[in-house]
């Protein structure tokens, strides 16, 4: 059986992956799931994240080969530590999320998209180092198909995300060399138009999609609002 590797995006923490983990677990896999600098019960301080420091911390949770999950925003730093340590990584998942393009950061791939649906939910703080997303609007773009349970535990649980992060672009020759790629693209995303993660998947190696492009049914958080569902779909990309 496989060791997954979970990965959150912005505002998030391990904490949105409870219910995956047992739910892979129960397909006999093994699974953990790690906050990054400065998000969850880590420490760091927000102005210290930096994008290196996030693909560190994703190599230093890895002892043995993992398939590596990462979810919208993480597609930045899952890549980097794919490029900067490949050995031990067996798959590398983008679920519903970003995939480097060169010369560019996050921030400018979001502005780059079709559409702009996190306008007006989310906003840069005072200090200029993180952006918070607003509580009353982020169940919208993030929850809509997600229980209320889970909305109600997510919402008071998101933290800034530090914007240094997202407006870093990926070192020249970062991109990921020989790891079998996957992407599960989420058709009725309200924060990442689904059109731009087709387009993000089809630049992925090996350069057809035939069978590692993964279509769901869900939102921005299938985590939440399709966990065991979502762990059938990487057991099936597990076993090959």
């Amino acid at each position: 059986m496989a060791a997954f590797l979970l990965v959150h995006g912005s505002c998030h923490g391990a904490w949105c992956w409870r219910e995956v983990i047992p739910a892979l677990a129960a397909l006999g896999h093994s699974a953990r799931a790690i906050d990054l600098p400065a998000h969850g019960e880590d420490r760091t301080p927000a102005a210290a994240a930096t994008l290196d420091g996030y693909a560190g911390a994703i190599i230093a949770a890895i002892d043995a080969p993992v398939i590596l999950v990462a979810h919208s925003a993480a597609g930045f730093p899952a890549t980097l530590a794919a490029g900067r340590a490949p050995g031990g990584i067996r798959r590398l998942v983008y679920l519903c999320a970003y995939v480097p393009a060169p010369g560019l950061s996050l921030v400018d791939m979001r502005r780059a998209g079709p559409r702009q649906p996190l306008r007006g939910v989310m906003g840069a703080d005072p200090d200029g180092v993180t952006y918070t997303a607003d509580p009353a609007k982020a169940a919208a773009v993030f929850y809509h198909d997600c229980p209320p349970e889970a909305v109600a535990f997510a919402l008071p649980r998101l933290c800034p995300e530090p914007i240094l992060p997202q407006s870093t672009p990926l070192p020249p020759g970062a991109a990921v060399q020989g790891i079998d790629c996957h992407y599960i693209l989420c058709e009725d995303d309200r924060t990442i138009p689904p059109e731009y993660q087709a387009g993000m998947a089809r630049t992925l190696p090996p350069g057809t999609l035939s069978d590692h492009l993964h279509r769901v049914t869900s939102g921005h958080s299938p985590f939440f609002s399709m966990p065991g569902p979502l762990a059938r779909l990487l057991d099936s990309i597990a076993r090959g």
